[in-house]
Parts: structure tokens; C-alpha cells; sequence
């Protein structure tokens, strides 16, 4: 099942050194420059992402639903937030969805629809791990499958089912 990355944009900048030095000089570098990141991110590992903006700070010739270089780029509507945006498609998704922010808010309504969260710092050093990777020319390790073994490993400490599938979701990236 593919998974759909649902990206807070604004927040995600602004919690990188990197991106929010570059947004404080221009919004639009700012923007410009995380959706190369994800491009990047995009060509190494082919999941659906979608960047969400708020609307009040969009360029006036800009449509409210986009893509750049195969990432979704969508801006909320006057007098909605991307927040709202987000949690719309989080409700939509539901465990489909893998969203990336570190409002507490959207977060805790993501989750309680099914979807996996991460936090915006931690995406980001993803999103720089694979940068470094596509630049080397190098593959991600390959899944090690399974293999025998006469080590018991019981359910005693097995974490429930959606936290399973959250951990799954988040080791996908």
C-alpha cells in the first residue's frame, strides 16, 4: 500500500536552520527550495507527497492546487488554514496518510484518524539522508527478509497493532 506523504510546509521551513534562513530572505526561495529537497527525496524513494501552504502568503498568480517536478503543491483557500487542509486529507487518508509536522494540534487529529505522524526535524534529516544518498549514487540497504533462527521472539513486548503500522510507515521513508 503506498503511502502519502501530507507535508506541513510552512512548518517544516521554519523548523529547518537551512530552509528558514532562506525563507526569512524570500518567502518564495524558501518554498522553492524545500520542494527541490523533496524532489530529490521524491526520485530516491517513490511515494505520493503533498505540500501544504498556507493561502494568505501565496503569490496572487498562484492556482490552489499544483505540482512541481511531481510533488503536490496545494495552498489553502482565504480564510481557511493549512492546518485545516491537512487535517481534511489526514480524515481522507486515514492510514493511507504519513503526516509531517510538529503543530501538536495536527499531529494529535492525524493520529486519532489512523494516520502516522513524524515530526518536521526528524523528516527533514531524512530528506537530507536520502539527499546525501542520491548524490553518492547510493541504494538504501535492502530489506534483510527473514532469517532463520532458533531465537524466541514472543509477543511480550510487541507494541499494539497501529503502532506497528505507524513504525512500518515511518521506516518506509
Amino acid at each position: 500500500m503506498p503511502i502519502h506523504i501530507i507535508i506541513d510546509g510552512y512548518n517544516l521551513i521554519r523548523q529547518s536552520a537551512d530552509l528558514g534562513r532562506l525563507d526569512r530572505m524570500d518567502l518564495q526561495t524558501g518554498r522553492e527550495a524545500l520542494l527541490d529537497l523533496l524532489a530529490g527525496y521524491k526520485r530516491f524513494k517513490a511515494h505520493n507527497i503533498t505540500v501544504v501552504f498556507d493561502g494568505t502568503r501565496a503569490p496572487g498568480f498562484t492556482p490552489d492546487r499544483d505540482r512541481y517536478k511531481g510533488i503536490a503543491v496545494v495552498f489553502s483557500h482565504r480564510g481557511e488554514t493549512a492546518d485545516q487542509v491537512i487535517k481534511r486529507m489526514a480524515a481522507r487518508e486515514r492510514e493511507g496518510a504519513l503526516v509531517v509536522s510538529s503543530d501538536r494540534e495536527v499531529t494529535n487529529f492525524a493520529q486519532s484518524r489512523g494516520a502516522a505522524i513524524i515530526d518536521s526535524p526528524a523528516f527533514e534529516q531524512r530528506l537530507q539522508l536520502a539527499g546525501y544518498l542520491d548524490a553518492k549514487g547510493m541504494e538504501t540497504e535492502p530489506d534483510a527478509g527473514w532469517k532463520p533462527t532458533t531465537r524466541k521472539k514472543g509477543p511480550r513486548r510487541r507494541l499494539s497493532k497501529k503502532a506497528r503500522r505507524s513504525k512500518a510507515k515511518i521506516r518506509k521513508l
